[in-house]
């Protein structure tokens, strides 16, 4: 039987203001960057539930036996807010679980945890991201920053590989695309960095009661990951390893 994965977050609206002199007019786009992680994913033979930022605020698993029907729970690109304010709550004062405990519980009793990087996970763009300090936190292999955590890197920075045999790592090619940005943190003492990229952790896994979590410091699609690095060959063995490394008891 496949493993099942939830991924939330991976999603966006734009809403645009078009000025052309005295007039002007609005339109909004919906878009979703998950397109490479669910595909890599999938084709490591994984059941994929994706929930998109605007249905996770409401669809996302509330206690850990709930998401303990996943084997692995993706966090990419979602704020903490979107799991801590269900609409019943933000909207009609309904008092629910705190999901971000339920994730910790989830991972301490044995589930796989897994953060990816960008503008609204770890801490984020103007420290929006908001996983500082919480009890996500607790159960992921690194300590976040209270401040805007990015590090944008346009020139391009690649990663250099630390510890080649490491289930996560074997297997992958020597050579890795550039990537353009990621999140800075600083890894547990109890953890391991395997891969680092411009002096800072960009793959780091660790244990969590009896669970294990690893975090990917920057993103599974563009920007962060150029087409280069999401077309990269070992773009769907490392994710799957991944996957496959927190899932295993």
């Amino acid at each position: 039987m496949s493993k099942r994965v939830l991924i939330a977050g991976e999603s966006w609206v734009t809403h645009s203001i078009h000025t052309k002199g005295f007039d002007s007019f609005t339109t909004t786009e919906y878009n979703e960057g998950v397109a490479w992680l669910k595909a890599a994913l999938e084709g490591g033979g994984w059941d994929v539930t994706f929930l998109p930022n605007h249905l996770a605020a409401r669809d996302f698993p509330q206690t850990p036996e709930d998401i303990a029907r996943y084997d692995v729970v993706m966090l990419s690109d979602i704020g903490a807010n979107t799991l801590l304010l269900h609409p019943d709550t933000f909207v009609r004062s309904k008092p629910l679980p705190n999901r971000l405990m339920s994730i910790r519980d989830y991972v301490k009793n044995g589930g796989g945890l897994v953060m990816i990087g960008g503008y609204l996970t770890f801490q984020g763009i103007e420290a929006k991201g908001k996983w500082a300090d919480s009890p996500v936190e607790d159960a992921l292999p690194v300590t976040i920053f209270h401040h805007d955590d990015r590090i944008e890197s346009p020139q391009g920075v690649v990663a250099n590989v630390g510890n080649p045999s490491h289930p996560i790592t074997a297997g992958l090619p020597a050579e890795w695309p550039a990537l353009l940005g990621y999140n800075k943190v600083v890894a547990k003492p109890d953890a391991e960095v395997l891969v680092r990229v411009g002096g800072d952790p960009l793959i780091v896994a660790g244990k969590y009661g009896k669970g294990r979590s690893a975090v990917f410091t920057s993103d599974c699609g563009p920007h962060w990951a150029p087409p280069p690095f999401c077309d990269w060959e070992g773009y769907a063995p490392l994710f799957n390893n991944i996957a496959n490394w927190v899932s295993a008891q």
